[in-house]
């Protein structure tokens, strides 16, 4: 059974995450601990609600930098939904906001295109299909996408999205009317996806089994 360290950023979708990842074999532990972080094999970094405030809770438990640790270097690293978002350089949400800066880009909002179609709505919420991108083949990107179908269908929540500053960092995206916007990123060993993989089913669940293998 391989092991799964939540970042405990004290967010509310935490136990639905490790419910998902128990539900895929994998043992779970939540810690915001420096050591028990940096001794993970595999680290999922969840997130929702504003940017800075999980950045505030990051400073605050002195774990801001621990990402940059050599320690975690060639060890998957996974962000969900805000956790992905917090891995760019800064965000707009509420402000300027500096992030991670584990990915060069930022972070804004979703154009409102509501008056185009009532369903285009800001929170974009609902269920989407990806479209993988043409990146050159990377063994995270395939371990990732292991068993993906283009039927598949993936939940979203979000009002901001990721803005990478080189474009083959974005795995896959979704149609927002006329934009594409970007839903999975990955470099090196880190992956982000824009959407909720817990709540999203077996297609979800199968993204997760992917990155416990990887």
């Amino acid at each position: 059974m391989k092991k799964i360290t939540i970042v405990d950023t004290q967010s509310g979708n935490i136990l639905s995450i490790k419910r998902a990842f128990e539900k895929c074999d994998a043992e779970v532990e939540i810690s915001n601990e420096k050591e028990k972080i940096l001794k993970a094999s595999r680290l999922v970094l969840p997130g929702v609600g504003a940017f800075n405030n999980t950045i505030t809770k990051l400073k605050s438990m002195k774990l801001l930098d621990i990402f940059n640790d050599d320690k975690l270097k060639n060890k998957p690293l996974l962000g969900i939904c805000l956790g992905m978002q917090l891995f760019f350089d800064e965000s707009e949400e509420f402000g300027a906001h500096k992030g991670l800066k584990l990915i060069g880009g930022r972070v804004i909002k979703l154009p409102d295109l509501s008056l185009k179609k009532k369903e285009l709505k800001i929170p974009s919420i609902g269920w989407r299909k990806l479209i993988l991108t043409k990146t050159t083949s990377n063994l995270m990107k395939d371990l990732f996408f292991k068993n993906f179908r283009e039927d598949n269908k993936f939940y979203f929540v979000h009002s901001y999205y990721v803005v990478p500053n080189n474009n083959d960092l974005i795995l896959a995206n979704y149609a927002y009317g006329d934009f594409l916007i970007p839903a999975v990123v990955g470099k090196d060993n880190i992956i982000g996806c824009q959407f909720h993989p817990e709540k999203s089913g077996p297609s979800g669940l199968n993204l997760i089994k992917n990155f416990i293998s990887i």
